[in-house]
């Protein structure tokens, strides 16, 4: 018999993956040409060349015991402080390689703090739309998650709910800059806004709240717009960040966590994060996948080929009829369902071989996910699906 907290998690297994799964087959079924998958935030761009030369040097050039070899539970110190300089030149941060350590991707990341911050039963507070595994995360370590209501059409989060929602118990607060899933990118406004409530807060309780910034789409935004670097507005900021879509890597699981030392109780978080990240099993990040990225700090995915395709999608669906969120950063386009339930509207796009990710699964009904990373070719085919399904509609 397995835990009781696993059976919870497999009844709430992930619809993304899920709908990912049952285009493998639909395509089976009908053909792989005539199946539109959108399911999954799975980067189509190939990564920059420098990191295949990357590998290769690193393995041709370093010494295998080097390269494969145990090392410090936060990683190759070269590696840290290579990371630190490159994020200082970047957006005038003061770091050093003891503010950095590296994890199994985001998502190892947020893993890691939430261990090293949470006691059963305090709280952690996202803001929806958010990515659902923020749920499942919490819940590993015995937290309790509140949700702060969506803010359409606008998206930006609302400071004055964020202020009712925090209480004594509330150990940290999670945002996504730019979102996923709506693509939405939180202006330096917003972010002061949140950042005069979370001070004001932690003086009115006595206790620290932490605001844990995951950034995996930090890179990929358009027309001019900029993800605020959080630790330069809030002393209590830990950042969250993976080079699966910066660099096209999201096999290959490797970030890193960003812990400043003006955070309160800097040496223990660092001592306790290292601990996290061997009780969980991750012992420290993959050595080559540091090694490598650390020779491609300078590199960048080919951005300009997801915003084609976030042009080409918006503009087509926005003229069918569609009302969608358009976005600033990541490669998400948040489209209103053509009815109430979400869930009917995907299964009625499902018909037309069209799959999307019902904005449930986000917590905020009443909106579908539609991931555009994909094959341009696969959004022009899908084109006549999307215009029949909303004539199914308006009929």
């Amino acid at each position: 018999m397995i835990a009781k907290k696993m059976i919870k998690y497999i009844e709430g297994s992930s619809v993304t993956r899920a709908m990912f799964e049952e285009g493998k087959r639909l395509a089976q079924e009908f053909g792989q040409e005539n199946v539109y998958d959108f399911s999954l935030g799975n980067p189509s761009v190939e990564p920059p060349q420098l990191v295949k030369q990357a590998f290769i040097q690193t393995l041709e050039e370093e010494e295998p015991c080097y390269v494969h070899g145990y090392m410090n539970n936060s990683g190759y110190e070269e590696v840290r402080e290579k990371i630190a300089q490159s994020l200082n030149r970047r957006f005038g941060t003061g770091f050093s390689q003891k503010n950095i350590l590296m994890t199994v991707g985001a998502a190892g990341g947020l893993n890691v703090i939430l261990k090293t911050l949470l006691d059963p039963g305090d709280q952690v507070v996202a803001f929806a739309p958010y990515f659902g595994e923020y749920n499942n995360y919490v819940a590993n370590y015995d937290g309790e998650m509140a949700v702060v209501a969506p803010n359409p059409p606008s998206f930006q989060p609302r400071a004055e709910e964020l202020e009712a929602k925090l209480t004594p118990r509330t150990k940290a607060v999670i945002i996504n800059n730019p979102n996923n899933p709506t693509g939405v990118v939180y202006s330096e406004e917003t972010i002061c806004q949140l950042a005069a409530v979370l001070e004001k807060k932690q003086k009115e309780f006595g206790t620290a709240i932490y605001l844990i910034s995951d950034e995996p789409y930090r890179e990929l935004v358009y027309d001019g717009a900029q993800a605020p670097y959080l630790t330069k507005y809030y002393k209590n900021t830990i950042v969250g960040y993976s080079y699966s879509k910066s660099l096209s890597l999201p096999g290959e699981r490797i970030g890193y966590l960003v812990i400043p030392s003006e955070a309160e109780d800097f040496e223990n978080i660092v001592s306790a994060a290292n601990i996290a990240n061997r009780i969980l099993g991750f012992v420290n990040a993959p050595s080559l996948q540091q090694l490598v990225v650390a020779k491609c700090l300078e590199a960048s995915t080919n951005v300009e080929a997801y915003d084609r395709n976030r042009r080409k999608l918006y503009d087509a669906l926005t003229e069918y009829g569609y009302h969608c969120v358009k976005p600033e950063g990541a490669f998400y386009l948040w489209v209103e369902a053509l009815e109430p339930d979400d869930g009917a509207f995907v299964a009625r796009a499902k018909e037309y071989h069209l799959l999307l990710v019902p904005g449930s699964s986000f917590m905020c009904p009443g909106y579908v996910r539609i991931a555009y990373c994909v094959d341009p070719e696969m959004i022009e085919r899908s084109l006549p699906a999307f215009r029949r399904l909303a004539e199914n509609y308006q009929k």
